[in-house]
Protein backbone atom coordinates (compact mmCIF):
# COMPACT_ATOMS: atom_id res chain seq x y z
CA UNK A 1 0.00 0.00 0.00
CA UNK A 2 2.89 2.68 0.78
CA UNK A 3 4.67 1.81 -2.65
CA UNK A 4 1.32 2.15 -4.16
CA UNK A 5 0.75 5.48 -2.66
CA UNK A 6 4.51 6.53 -3.57
CA UNK A 7 4.28 5.38 -7.37
CA UNK A 8 0.55 7.73 -7.21
CA UNK A 9 3.25 10.73 -5.91
CA UNK A 10 1.22 10.82 -2.95
CA UNK A 11 4.10 10.21 -0.49
CA UNK A 12 8.08 10.86 -0.58
CA UNK A 13 9.50 8.85 -3.13
CA UNK A 14 12.55 6.15 -1.69
CA UNK A 15 14.45 5.69 -5.02
CA UNK A 16 13.97 5.64 -8.51
CA UNK A 17 12.09 2.68 -8.66
CA UNK A 18 9.24 3.45 -5.91
CA UNK A 19 9.27 7.23 -7.64
CA UNK A 20 8.22 7.03 -11.27
CA UNK A 21 4.55 7.88 -11.70
CA UNK A 22 3.48 8.54 -14.87
CA UNK A 23 0.58 9.63 -17.37
CA UNK A 24 -0.13 8.68 -20.23
CA UNK A 25 -2.98 9.69 -22.61
CA UNK A 26 -4.46 8.09 -26.08
CA UNK A 27 -6.41 9.43 -28.95
CA UNK A 28 -7.30 6.82 -32.09
CA UNK A 29 -7.38 7.63 -35.60
CA UNK A 30 -11.12 8.71 -35.36
CA UNK A 31 -10.86 10.95 -32.73
CA UNK A 32 -8.02 13.30 -33.84
CA UNK A 33 -7.84 16.22 -36.15
CA UNK A 34 -5.69 14.39 -38.80
CA UNK A 35 -6.24 10.48 -38.88
CA UNK A 36 -3.36 10.44 -36.77
CA UNK A 37 -3.31 8.01 -33.80
CA UNK A 38 -1.25 9.49 -30.70
CA UNK A 39 -0.28 8.06 -27.14
CA UNK A 40 1.75 10.10 -24.98
CA UNK A 41 4.48 9.81 -21.47
CA UNK A 42 5.48 11.85 -19.08
CA UNK A 43 8.43 9.89 -17.19
CA UNK A 44 7.89 11.10 -14.12
CA UNK A 45 10.58 10.60 -11.56
CA UNK A 46 12.44 12.12 -8.53
CA UNK A 47 15.71 10.69 -9.93
CA UNK A 48 14.79 10.20 -13.40
CA UNK A 49 17.47 12.27 -15.85
CA UNK A 50 15.84 13.51 -19.19
CA UNK A 51 17.65 11.79 -22.00
CA UNK A 52 16.88 9.52 -25.21
CA UNK A 53 18.06 5.84 -25.46
CA UNK A 54 18.64 4.26 -28.95
CA UNK A 55 19.27 0.72 -30.92
CA UNK A 56 20.28 0.41 -34.48
CA UNK A 57 18.48 -2.30 -36.29
CA UNK A 58 20.30 -5.66 -36.40
CA UNK A 59 20.69 -8.68 -37.62
CA UNK A 60 21.63 -11.66 -35.25
CA UNK A 61 23.59 -14.84 -35.01
CA UNK A 62 22.30 -18.35 -33.90
CA UNK A 63 22.50 -18.14 -30.01
CA UNK A 64 22.96 -14.18 -29.81
CA UNK A 65 21.90 -12.81 -26.40
CA UNK A 66 20.32 -9.90 -25.20
CA UNK A 67 21.29 -7.97 -21.90
CA UNK A 68 18.89 -6.91 -19.70
CA UNK A 69 19.21 -4.09 -16.60
CA UNK A 70 16.34 -2.92 -14.66
CA UNK A 71 15.25 0.10 -16.20
CA UNK A 72 15.02 2.05 -12.99
CA UNK A 73 18.24 0.95 -10.73
CA UNK A 74 20.83 -0.36 -13.75
CA UNK A 75 20.76 -3.63 -11.73
CA UNK A 76 21.73 -6.99 -13.98
CA UNK A 77 18.58 -8.93 -14.20
CA UNK A 78 19.67 -11.77 -16.92
CA UNK A 79 20.08 -12.56 -20.29
CA UNK A 80 17.43 -13.76 -23.04
CA UNK A 81 18.25 -15.17 -26.76
CA UNK A 82 17.96 -12.24 -29.62
CA UNK A 83 15.33 -12.89 -32.36
CA UNK A 84 17.44 -13.36 -35.98
CA UNK A 85 16.50 -9.61 -36.67
CA UNK A 86 15.96 -6.21 -34.53
CA UNK A 87 14.62 -3.06 -35.76
CA UNK A 88 15.93 0.34 -35.04
CA UNK A 89 14.37 2.25 -31.79
CA UNK A 90 14.81 6.09 -31.10
CA UNK A 91 13.05 6.64 -27.67
CA UNK A 92 9.57 5.15 -27.38
CA UNK A 93 9.43 4.54 -30.90
CA UNK A 94 10.89 1.90 -33.63
CA UNK A 95 11.33 2.07 -37.34
CA UNK A 96 8.44 0.55 -38.04
CA UNK A 97 6.00 3.03 -36.64
CA UNK A 98 5.03 1.40 -33.48
CA UNK A 99 5.53 3.33 -29.94
CA UNK A 100 4.37 2.33 -26.59
CA UNK A 101 4.95 4.16 -23.10
CA UNK A 102 3.36 2.70 -19.85
CA UNK A 103 2.45 3.95 -16.29
CA UNK A 104 3.12 2.30 -12.81
CA UNK A 105 0.26 1.44 -10.07
CA UNK A 106 1.68 -1.47 -8.15
CA UNK A 107 -1.43 -2.72 -7.18
CA UNK A 108 -0.97 -5.93 -4.82
CA UNK A 109 1.99 -6.32 -2.42
CA UNK A 110 2.40 -10.00 -2.84
CA UNK A 111 2.38 -10.20 -6.30
CA UNK A 112 5.65 -7.47 -6.84
CA UNK A 113 8.75 -8.79 -8.00
CA UNK A 114 8.11 -12.32 -9.45
CA UNK A 115 10.62 -15.02 -10.63
CA UNK A 116 12.42 -13.71 -14.03
CA UNK A 117 14.41 -11.31 -15.68
CA UNK A 118 11.77 -8.82 -17.48
CA UNK A 119 10.96 -5.69 -16.20
CA UNK A 120 8.68 -3.48 -17.41
CA UNK A 121 10.90 -0.76 -18.85
CA UNK A 122 13.03 -3.60 -20.15
CA UNK A 123 9.74 -5.15 -21.80
CA UNK A 124 9.07 -1.82 -24.08
CA UNK A 125 12.37 -1.58 -25.43
CA UNK A 126 12.70 -5.23 -25.98
CA UNK A 127 8.70 -5.50 -27.68
CA UNK A 128 10.11 -2.29 -29.72
CA UNK A 129 13.02 -3.68 -31.21
CA UNK A 130 10.66 -6.58 -32.05
CA UNK A 131 7.01 -5.55 -32.83
CA UNK A 132 6.02 -4.46 -36.68
CA UNK A 133 2.97 -3.75 -35.66
CA UNK A 134 1.04 -3.03 -31.84
CA UNK A 135 -0.92 -5.80 -31.96
CA UNK A 136 2.04 -7.74 -32.59
CA UNK A 137 3.64 -5.75 -29.89
CA UNK A 138 0.92 -6.87 -27.36
CA UNK A 139 1.65 -10.62 -28.58
CA UNK A 140 5.40 -10.04 -28.13
CA UNK A 141 5.25 -8.54 -25.25
CA UNK A 142 2.66 -10.86 -23.04
CA UNK A 143 5.21 -13.85 -24.20
CA UNK A 144 7.95 -12.73 -23.09
CA UNK A 145 6.81 -12.33 -19.54
CA UNK A 146 5.40 -15.91 -20.03
CA UNK A 147 8.47 -17.38 -21.35
CA UNK A 148 11.16 -14.72 -19.00
CA UNK A 149 9.26 -14.03 -16.20
CA UNK A 150 7.80 -10.38 -15.13
CA UNK A 151 9.70 -8.92 -12.16
CA UNK A 152 8.10 -5.74 -11.85
CA UNK A 153 4.70 -4.49 -10.08
CA UNK A 154 1.57 -3.74 -11.67
CA UNK A 155 1.85 -1.62 -15.00
CA UNK A 156 -0.75 0.06 -17.51
CA UNK A 157 1.07 -0.17 -21.25
CA UNK A 158 -0.16 2.09 -24.05
CA UNK A 159 0.83 0.72 -27.81
CA UNK A 160 0.05 1.99 -30.76
CA UNK A 161 1.10 2.16 -34.56
CA UNK A 162 -0.53 4.20 -37.92
CA UNK A 163 -3.43 2.17 -37.41
CA UNK A 164 -4.69 1.39 -33.76
CA UNK A 165 -4.04 1.57 -29.93
CA UNK A 166 -3.89 -0.60 -27.27
CA UNK A 167 -4.08 -0.61 -23.54
CA UNK A 168 -2.50 -3.69 -22.08
CA UNK A 169 -2.53 -4.14 -18.24
CA UNK A 170 -0.16 -6.96 -16.09
CA UNK A 171 0.74 -7.76 -12.83
CA UNK A 172 2.94 -10.34 -11.42
CA UNK A 173 1.79 -13.29 -9.77
CA UNK A 174 4.30 -13.16 -6.98
CA UNK A 175 8.12 -14.72 -5.80
CA UNK A 176 7.12 -18.32 -6.12
CA UNK A 177 5.40 -18.39 -9.92
CA UNK A 178 6.98 -17.28 -13.13
CA UNK A 179 4.63 -14.96 -15.75
CA UNK A 180 1.78 -12.49 -15.07
CA UNK A 181 -1.99 -11.78 -15.30
CA UNK A 182 -3.08 -9.44 -18.13
CA UNK A 183 -5.78 -7.59 -20.26
CA UNK A 184 -5.17 -5.88 -23.23
CA UNK A 185 -7.74 -3.96 -24.88
CA UNK A 186 -7.93 -2.18 -28.13
CA UNK A 187 -9.35 1.28 -28.19
CA UNK A 188 -12.46 1.95 -30.37
CA UNK A 189 -11.88 4.17 -33.53
CA UNK A 190 -12.73 7.41 -32.57
CA UNK A 191 -12.54 7.50 -28.67
CA UNK A 192 -10.08 8.60 -26.67
CA UNK A 193 -8.14 6.71 -22.98
CA UNK A 194 -5.58 6.86 -21.09
CA UNK A 195 -4.03 5.29 -17.52
CA UNK A 196 -1.99 7.27 -14.90
CA UNK A 197 -1.11 4.82 -11.84
CA UNK A 198 -4.48 3.23 -11.82
CA UNK A 199 -5.15 0.08 -13.54
CA UNK A 200 -8.21 1.03 -15.71
CA UNK A 201 -9.63 -2.22 -17.18
CA UNK A 202 -13.03 -3.21 -15.44
CA UNK A 203 -15.38 -5.57 -17.13
CA UNK A 204 -14.24 -7.11 -20.35
CA UNK A 205 -15.61 -8.95 -22.68
CA UNK A 206 -14.72 -12.73 -22.65
CA UNK A 207 -15.02 -13.82 -26.61
CA UNK A 208 -14.10 -10.72 -28.62
CA UNK A 209 -10.34 -11.85 -29.71
CA UNK A 210 -10.21 -9.12 -32.11
CA UNK A 211 -10.53 -6.29 -29.52
CA UNK A 212 -9.71 -8.05 -26.13
CA UNK A 213 -7.14 -10.40 -25.66
CA UNK A 214 -6.29 -11.79 -21.99
CA UNK A 215 -3.78 -14.41 -19.90
CA UNK A 216 -6.36 -17.54 -19.57
CA UNK A 217 -5.57 -17.79 -16.02
CA UNK A 218 -6.20 -13.73 -15.46
CA UNK A 219 -9.68 -14.58 -14.18
CA UNK A 220 -8.93 -18.27 -11.74
CA UNK A 221 -6.01 -16.57 -10.48
CA UNK A 222 -7.82 -13.70 -8.96
CA UNK A 223 -10.44 -16.24 -7.16
CA UNK A 224 -7.60 -18.71 -5.99
CA UNK A 225 -5.83 -15.77 -4.35
CA UNK A 226 -9.07 -14.39 -2.97
CA UNK A 227 -9.66 -11.21 -4.87
CA UNK A 228 -12.92 -12.51 -6.71
CA UNK A 229 -15.77 -14.85 -5.90
CA UNK A 230 -18.34 -13.20 -8.76
CA UNK A 231 -19.21 -14.90 -12.08
CA UNK A 232 -16.83 -14.69 -15.16
CA UNK A 233 -19.30 -11.99 -16.61
CA UNK A 234 -18.76 -9.46 -13.81
CA UNK A 235 -15.18 -9.58 -13.07
CA UNK A 236 -13.01 -6.34 -12.93
CA UNK A 237 -9.15 -6.58 -13.42
CA UNK A 238 -8.94 -3.16 -12.11
CA UNK A 239 -11.15 -4.48 -8.82
CA UNK A 240 -9.07 -7.86 -8.62
CA UNK A 241 -5.55 -7.03 -8.63
CA UNK A 242 -5.72 -3.12 -7.25
CA UNK A 243 -6.50 -2.02 -3.83
CA UNK A 244 -8.55 1.14 -4.26
CA UNK A 245 -8.11 4.48 -1.64
CA UNK A 246 -7.94 8.04 -1.85
CA UNK A 247 -5.05 8.30 -3.60
CA UNK A 248 -5.46 5.71 -6.65
CA UNK A 249 -8.55 8.11 -7.49
CA UNK A 250 -7.84 11.59 -6.85
CA UNK A 251 -4.04 11.43 -7.38
CA UNK A 252 -4.24 8.98 -10.46
CA UNK A 253 -8.04 8.53 -12.30
CA UNK A 254 -8.47 12.34 -11.79
CA UNK A 255 -5.55 13.07 -14.70
CA UNK A 256 -7.35 11.03 -16.93
CA UNK A 257 -10.80 12.45 -16.35
CA UNK A 258 -8.88 16.15 -16.82
CA UNK A 259 -8.06 14.52 -20.36
CA UNK A 260 -11.74 13.70 -20.45
CA UNK A 261 -13.17 16.81 -19.89
CA UNK A 262 -11.14 18.83 -22.30
CA UNK A 263 -12.22 16.80 -25.51
CA UNK A 264 -15.66 14.76 -24.10
CA UNK A 265 -16.96 17.57 -21.76
CA UNK A 266 -20.10 15.96 -21.82
CA UNK A 267 -19.20 12.46 -21.11
CA UNK A 268 -16.59 13.46 -18.49
CA UNK A 269 -18.85 15.15 -16.96
CA UNK A 270 -21.65 12.09 -14.48
CA UNK A 271 -17.78 10.32 -13.56
CA UNK A 272 -16.34 14.09 -11.39
CA UNK A 273 -17.46 12.27 -8.70
CA UNK A 274 -15.36 9.29 -9.20
CA UNK A 275 -12.55 11.27 -9.95
CA UNK A 276 -12.69 13.24 -6.93
CA UNK A 277 -13.49 10.75 -4.32
CA UNK A 278 -14.44 6.99 -5.89
CA UNK A 279 -18.17 7.91 -5.39
CA UNK A 280 -20.56 6.59 -8.20
CA UNK A 281 -19.65 4.86 -11.27
CA UNK A 282 -16.47 3.76 -12.14
CA UNK A 283 -15.28 5.80 -14.82
CA UNK A 284 -14.97 4.24 -18.06
CA UNK A 285 -11.73 2.80 -20.28
CA UNK A 286 -12.85 4.98 -22.88
CA UNK A 287 -15.16 8.14 -24.39
CA UNK A 288 -16.20 8.76 -27.74
CA UNK A 289 -14.32 12.14 -28.81
CA UNK A 290 -16.37 15.54 -28.72
CA UNK A 291 -13.91 18.02 -30.09
CA UNK A 292 -10.91 16.51 -32.57
CA UNK A 293 -7.65 15.78 -30.59
CA UNK A 294 -4.93 17.53 -32.60
CA UNK A 295 -0.75 17.78 -32.17
CA UNK A 296 -0.93 21.16 -30.50
CA UNK A 297 -4.30 20.76 -28.00
CA UNK A 298 -2.62 17.20 -26.88
CA UNK A 299 0.85 18.64 -26.19
CA UNK A 300 -1.03 21.43 -23.91
CA UNK A 301 -3.03 18.60 -22.34
CA UNK A 302 0.53 17.35 -20.92
CA UNK A 303 0.91 20.65 -19.16
CA UNK A 304 -2.45 20.57 -17.41
CA UNK A 305 -2.86 21.36 -14.30
CA UNK A 306 -6.82 21.12 -14.04
CA UNK A 307 -7.37 24.29 -15.22
CA UNK A 308 -11.02 24.83 -15.21
CA UNK A 309 -12.35 22.61 -12.98
CA UNK A 310 -12.79 22.05 -9.03
CA UNK A 311 -9.37 20.76 -9.13
CA UNK A 312 -7.87 23.38 -10.53
CA UNK A 313 -3.99 24.28 -9.00
CA UNK A 314 -3.71 27.58 -9.73
CA UNK A 315 -6.91 29.36 -7.96
CA UNK A 316 -6.29 27.82 -3.78
CA UNK A 317 -4.13 29.18 -1.37
CA UNK A 318 -1.28 27.04 -1.75
CA UNK A 319 -0.90 28.67 -5.40
CA UNK A 320 0.43 31.55 -3.10
CA UNK A 321 0.83 34.92 -4.23
CA UNK A 322 2.08 34.13 -7.50
CA UNK A 323 -0.85 31.44 -8.31
CA UNK A 324 2.17 28.53 -8.82
CA UNK A 325 0.09 25.46 -9.81
CA UNK A 326 2.67 23.23 -8.36
CA UNK A 327 2.98 21.58 -4.86
CA UNK A 328 6.15 20.52 -3.37
CA UNK A 329 5.95 16.91 -1.62
CA UNK A 330 5.22 15.51 0.63
CA UNK A 331 1.91 15.01 -1.14
CA UNK A 332 0.20 14.10 2.00
CA UNK A 333 0.33 16.30 5.34
CA UNK A 334 -0.99 16.07 8.42
CA UNK A 335 -2.92 19.37 10.73
CA UNK A 336 -4.26 18.93 13.74
CA UNK A 337 -4.31 14.92 13.80
CA UNK A 338 -6.35 15.50 10.31
CA UNK A 339 -4.27 13.94 7.22
CA UNK A 340 -4.62 16.38 3.82
CA UNK A 341 -3.30 15.85 0.32
CA UNK A 342 -1.86 18.03 -2.73
CA UNK A 343 -3.85 17.66 -6.10
CA UNK A 344 -1.34 15.17 -8.43
CA UNK A 345 -1.90 16.90 -12.16
CA UNK A 346 -0.20 15.53 -15.41
CA UNK A 347 1.94 18.41 -15.20
CA UNK A 348 4.65 18.05 -12.56
CA UNK A 349 7.80 19.21 -11.60
CA UNK A 350 9.86 16.48 -11.10
CA UNK A 351 9.16 14.70 -15.20
CA UNK A 352 12.16 13.52 -16.13
CA UNK A 353 11.01 13.28 -19.76
CA UNK A 354 7.56 13.53 -21.77
CA UNK A 355 6.39 12.96 -25.50
CA UNK A 356 4.02 13.01 -28.02
CA UNK A 357 4.09 10.45 -30.24
CA UNK A 358 2.06 10.54 -33.26
CA UNK A 359 1.92 8.05 -35.91
CA UNK A 360 0.58 8.48 -39.58
CA UNK A 361 0.09 6.56 -43.09
CA UNK A 362 -0.38 9.71 -44.22
CA UNK A 363 3.12 11.17 -44.21
CA UNK A 364 6.66 10.03 -46.23
CA UNK A 365 7.26 6.47 -44.76
CA UNK A 366 10.29 8.15 -42.52
CA UNK A 367 7.93 10.04 -40.46
CA UNK A 368 5.16 7.53 -40.03
CA UNK A 369 5.68 7.73 -36.32
CA UNK A 370 7.43 10.75 -34.73
CA UNK A 371 8.37 11.53 -31.30
CA UNK A 372 7.52 14.81 -30.32
CA UNK A 373 10.09 14.68 -27.17
CA UNK A 374 10.61 17.33 -24.43
CA UNK A 375 12.41 17.07 -21.09
CA UNK A 376 11.71 18.03 -17.59
CA UNK A 377 8.51 19.62 -16.37
CA UNK A 378 5.79 19.18 -19.92
CA UNK A 379 4.74 22.54 -18.34
CA UNK A 380 7.68 24.28 -19.63
CA UNK A 381 9.07 22.09 -22.02
CA UNK A 382 10.14 22.66 -25.59
CA UNK A 383 8.55 19.54 -27.72
CA UNK A 384 10.75 19.13 -30.25
CA UNK A 385 10.52 16.13 -33.45
CA UNK A 386 12.30 12.60 -33.10
CA UNK A 387 11.33 10.62 -36.22
CA UNK A 388 10.97 6.90 -36.79
CA UNK A 389 14.17 6.62 -39.76
CA UNK A 390 16.43 9.17 -38.25
CA UNK A 391 19.53 7.29 -37.18
CA UNK A 392 21.17 9.09 -34.20
CA UNK A 393 19.33 10.86 -31.08
CA UNK A 394 20.15 14.48 -31.36
CA UNK A 395 23.00 15.93 -28.82
CA UNK A 396 20.73 17.76 -26.50
CA UNK A 397 19.06 14.35 -25.64
CA UNK A 398 22.06 12.27 -26.16
CA UNK A 399 23.14 9.74 -23.26
CA UNK A 400 25.40 11.31 -21.30
CA UNK A 401 25.24 14.65 -21.94
CA UNK A 402 24.85 15.86 -18.06
CA UNK A 403 23.52 13.96 -15.26
CA UNK A 404 21.63 14.54 -12.29
CA UNK A 405 24.73 15.63 -10.47
CA UNK A 406 26.45 17.06 -13.52
CA UNK A 407 24.77 20.32 -15.61
CA UNK A 408 25.64 20.56 -18.74
CA UNK A 409 25.13 23.56 -21.37
CA UNK A 410 24.09 21.81 -23.90
CA UNK A 411 21.56 19.01 -22.37
CA UNK A 412 17.80 20.14 -23.11
CA UNK A 413 17.00 18.34 -19.52
CA UNK A 414 19.39 21.28 -18.21
CA UNK A 415 17.79 23.97 -20.10
CA UNK A 416 14.41 23.72 -19.56
CA UNK A 417 14.85 23.01 -15.61
CA UNK A 418 16.49 26.34 -15.34
CA UNK A 419 14.05 27.95 -16.79
CA UNK A 420 11.35 26.11 -15.21
CA UNK A 421 12.92 26.12 -11.58
CA UNK A 422 12.80 30.16 -12.06
CA UNK A 423 9.05 30.09 -13.05
CA UNK A 424 8.37 28.28 -10.01
CA UNK A 425 9.63 31.05 -7.73
CA UNK A 426 7.43 33.68 -9.90
CA UNK A 427 4.48 31.94 -11.59
CA UNK A 428 2.28 34.66 -12.87
CA UNK A 429 5.20 36.97 -13.64
CA UNK A 430 7.57 34.87 -15.49
CA UNK A 431 5.05 32.54 -17.34
CA UNK A 432 4.02 35.34 -19.57
CA UNK A 433 8.29 35.66 -21.11
CA UNK A 434 8.31 31.64 -21.30
CA UNK A 435 4.69 31.17 -23.07
CA UNK A 436 5.99 33.59 -25.59
CA UNK A 437 9.57 31.86 -26.57
CA UNK A 438 7.46 28.85 -26.34
CA UNK A 439 5.10 29.36 -28.54
CA UNK A 440 6.71 31.03 -30.81
CA UNK A 441 9.50 28.15 -30.81
CA UNK A 442 6.83 25.34 -30.85
CA UNK A 443 5.27 27.13 -34.16
CA UNK A 444 8.17 27.45 -36.15
CA UNK A 445 8.65 23.91 -35.72
CA UNK A 446 5.38 23.02 -36.43
CA UNK A 447 6.09 25.18 -39.87
CA UNK A 448 9.41 23.25 -39.96
CA UNK A 449 7.77 19.91 -39.68
CA UNK A 450 5.03 20.52 -42.07
CA UNK A 451 7.59 21.51 -44.51
CA UNK A 452 9.21 18.20 -44.55
CA UNK A 453 6.27 16.29 -45.49
CA UNK A 454 6.66 17.69 -48.79
CA UNK A 455 10.46 17.83 -49.16
CA UNK A 456 10.45 13.86 -48.67
CA UNK A 457 7.36 12.65 -50.10
CA UNK A 458 9.42 11.65 -52.90
CA UNK A 459 12.58 11.22 -51.12
CA UNK A 460 13.99 7.65 -50.95
CA UNK A 461 14.75 5.49 -47.97
CA UNK A 462 18.72 6.93 -47.51
CA UNK A 463 17.63 10.66 -48.32
CA UNK A 464 14.50 10.70 -45.73
CA UNK A 465 16.97 9.01 -43.18
CA UNK A 466 19.66 11.95 -43.69
CA UNK A 467 17.28 14.70 -44.05
CA UNK A 468 15.62 13.91 -40.84
CA UNK A 469 18.31 13.45 -38.78
CA UNK A 470 19.96 16.61 -40.12
CA UNK A 471 16.41 18.11 -39.56
CA UNK A 472 15.69 16.68 -36.04
CA UNK A 473 19.18 17.23 -34.74
CA UNK A 474 19.04 21.25 -35.63
CA UNK A 475 15.34 21.88 -34.24
CA UNK A 476 16.30 19.89 -30.62
CA UNK A 477 19.59 21.69 -30.23
CA UNK A 478 18.70 25.04 -31.16
CA UNK A 479 15.54 24.82 -28.75
CA UNK A 480 17.84 23.87 -26.67
CA UNK A 481 19.69 27.31 -26.98
CA UNK A 482 16.92 29.19 -26.85
CA UNK A 483 16.28 27.66 -23.42
CA UNK A 484 19.27 28.60 -22.31
CA UNK A 485 19.13 32.30 -23.44
CA UNK A 486 15.78 32.67 -21.99
CA UNK A 487 17.18 31.68 -18.81
CA UNK A 488 19.41 34.12 -18.95
CA UNK A 489 16.92 36.50 -19.95
CA UNK A 490 14.81 36.07 -17.10
CA UNK A 491 17.47 35.90 -14.59
CA UNK A 492 18.35 39.59 -15.62
CA UNK A 493 14.38 40.95 -15.72
CA UNK A 494 13.32 39.38 -12.74
CA UNK A 495 16.71 39.98 -10.74
CA UNK A 496 16.09 40.91 -6.68
CA UNK A 497 12.34 40.45 -7.20
CA UNK A 498 12.15 43.57 -9.51
CA UNK A 499 10.58 43.63 -13.24
CA UNK A 500 12.85 45.69 -15.15
CA UNK A 501 11.01 47.54 -17.73
CA UNK A 502 11.28 46.85 -21.17
CA UNK A 503 11.12 48.73 -24.14
CA UNK A 504 8.22 47.60 -27.55
CA UNK A 505 11.11 45.62 -29.35
CA UNK A 506 12.16 43.37 -26.13
CA UNK A 507 15.15 45.75 -24.72
CA UNK A 508 15.42 46.62 -21.50
CA UNK A 509 14.67 50.27 -21.10
CA UNK A 510 17.62 52.59 -20.13
CA UNK A 511 17.17 56.23 -18.46
CA UNK A 512 18.23 59.32 -21.31
CA UNK A 513 21.27 59.09 -19.51
CA UNK A 514 21.97 55.37 -20.95
CA UNK A 515 21.67 53.94 -17.30
CA UNK A 516 18.96 51.27 -16.20
CA UNK A 517 15.32 52.37 -15.74
CA UNK A 518 13.91 52.01 -12.42
CA UNK A 519 12.44 48.39 -12.41
CA UNK A 520 8.87 47.81 -11.72
CA UNK A 521 7.80 46.15 -8.10
CA UNK A 522 6.04 43.36 -8.43
CA UNK A 523 5.35 42.60 -5.04
CA UNK A 524 2.44 40.47 -4.32
CA UNK A 525 -1.14 39.92 -4.74
CA UNK A 526 -4.19 41.49 -2.54
CA UNK A 527 -4.73 37.18 -1.64
CA UNK A 528 -1.03 37.58 0.13
CA UNK A 529 -1.59 40.57 2.04
CA UNK A 530 -5.36 39.67 3.54
CA UNK A 531 -4.00 36.27 4.62
CA UNK A 532 -0.86 38.44 6.88
CA UNK A 533 -3.22 40.52 7.85
CA UNK A 534 -5.61 37.42 9.00
CA UNK A 535 -3.01 35.58 10.74
CA UNK A 536 -1.31 38.04 12.52
CA UNK A 537 -3.92 41.34 12.91
CA UNK A 538 -2.33 44.74 13.70
CA UNK A 539 0.95 43.54 14.07
CA UNK A 540 2.12 44.62 10.57
CA UNK A 541 -0.44 47.77 10.61
CA UNK A 542 0.98 51.06 10.33
CA UNK A 543 0.29 53.86 13.20
CA UNK A 544 0.59 56.89 13.57
CA UNK A 545 3.19 58.60 15.44
CA UNK A 546 1.97 61.57 17.60
CA UNK A 547 3.67 64.64 17.09
CA UNK A 548 3.64 66.03 20.30
CA UNK A 549 6.44 66.18 22.65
Amino acid sequence: MIKRLILCGLLPAAGAAASLACTSLIATKGATADGSVMITYAADSHTLYGDMPSTPAADHKPGAMRRITDWDSGRYLGEIPQPAHTYATIGHINSEGVAMAESTWGGRPELWDGPGVIDYGSLIYITLERAATAREAVKIMTDLVEEYGYVSEGESFSVADQNEAWIVEMIGKGKERKGAVWVARRIPDGHISGHANNPRIHRFPLNEPETTIYSPDVIDFAREMGYYEGPDSLFSFSKAYQVYDHGALRGCDARVWSYFNRFATDAAAPYLPWAMEGAGEAMPLWVKAETPVDLRSMQWMMRDHYEGTPMDMTTDIGAGAYNVPYRWRPMNWTVDSTEYFHERAIATQQTGFSFVAQMSDKVPAGMKATLWFGCDDANTCIYTPVYAWQTSVPHCYERGNGNLYEISRTAAFWACNMVANQAYNRYSQMIPDIRAVQNRLEDQIAADHEALKTRLAKAGAKEQARVLTAESHRMGNDATAEMFALNDFLTVKFLDGNIKKQNPDGSFKLTEHGVPASPEFGGYDERYFRSIVNETADKFKVKKISDKK
